[in-house]
């Protein structure tokens, strides 16, 4: 079941514009006993969004109210939260479109997640690429074809996950999560400036590494500079931080900045 604009359902309208263009955005949020992790930082990146598509921007104190009646009360869980531009429009002209659609859908938490964050994941390398796109980059808009198409290329390869490139070359993401990894005590991630999503613990691991004064670089940077790395570990909100013990052939030990990044308290 799904709550459609505070009201339960098991259903939305076909002219809805997320059906037929993608046009809108989401998050996925971990709950932990009830509460949103990190709540204030999905709004920002839920607001950036937006702004950037041209959506109407939410009452956010209502959002909130609505997530409640979703959410599990207990332990961890999950819960998506998306928005669409709403329904109706001519083609894809934006005008003439009614308000704003808010869908929520609460999940159960993945139990392997906690595995990985303790022992890690071993990663693949997607054959298939991500396209160049200034204009979107950083952002979770709901068009999600082309991780849909790299998901499926690195599950056929046999991995739950792997390193998606561009097609410059350059390391972006996994098909799931942003990827950081260490090279003589300094951290180092994409800029996602071209392709790829910001995900919100890729913002929290950037500030609990400043709280740890550990220098970050964040750069376009080949395949071959990520495999030279002595510590990998990729981030999103619900699986936390989960160290990569391989990547391909490329084998890798679970470092000391690794847990101390994981271990650092919440800023």
């Amino acid at each position: 079941m799904y709550w459609l604009n505070g009201q339960l359902t098991d259903s939305v309208s076909l002219s809805d514009r997320s059906f037929h263009y993608g046009d809108g955005c989401f998050t996925t949020m971990l709950t932990v006993d009830g509460k949103i992790e990190h709540w204030h930082k999905h709004i920002e990146r839920m607001e950036s969004c937006l702004c950037a598509l041209g959506i109407e921007i939410p009452d956010w104190q209502m959002i909130e109210m609505w997530l409640a009646k979703a959410i599990e009360s207990k332990g961890k869980a999950g819960v998506k939260l998306h928005i669409s531009r709403g329904e109706g429009g001519r083609g894809y002209s934006p005008t003439q479109v009614t308000s704003p659609n808010v869908t929520i859908s609460a999940f159960q938490f993945p139990v392997h997640y906690d595995q990985w964050s303790r022992e890690g994941i071993e990663l693949g390398i997607c054959q298939k690429k991500l396209g160049i796109n200034p204009m979107l980059a950083g952002h979770k808009h709901n068009n999600r074809l082309e991780q849909v198409l790299l998901k499926a290329d690195i599950e056929q390869q046999g991995f739950s996950d792997g390193i998606a490139l561009d097609y410059d070359g350059n390391v972006v993401e996994t098909t799931m999560a942003n990827v950081f990894w260490c090279i003589d005590g300094n951290l180092y991630t994409p800029k996602l400036s071209k392709a790829g999503v910001a995900g919100v613990m890729r913002r929290v691991v950037l500030e609990r590494a400043s709280n740890l004064d550990l220098k970050v670089y964040e750069g376009e940077f080949k395949l071959g500079e990520l495999l030279t790395a002595e510590e990998v570990f990729v981030t999103n909100s619900i699986l936390g931080i989960a160290p990569v013990t391989a990547i391909g052939k490329q084998r890798y030990s679970i470092g000391q900045i690794t847990r101390r990044i994981q271990e650092n308290p919440v800023s």
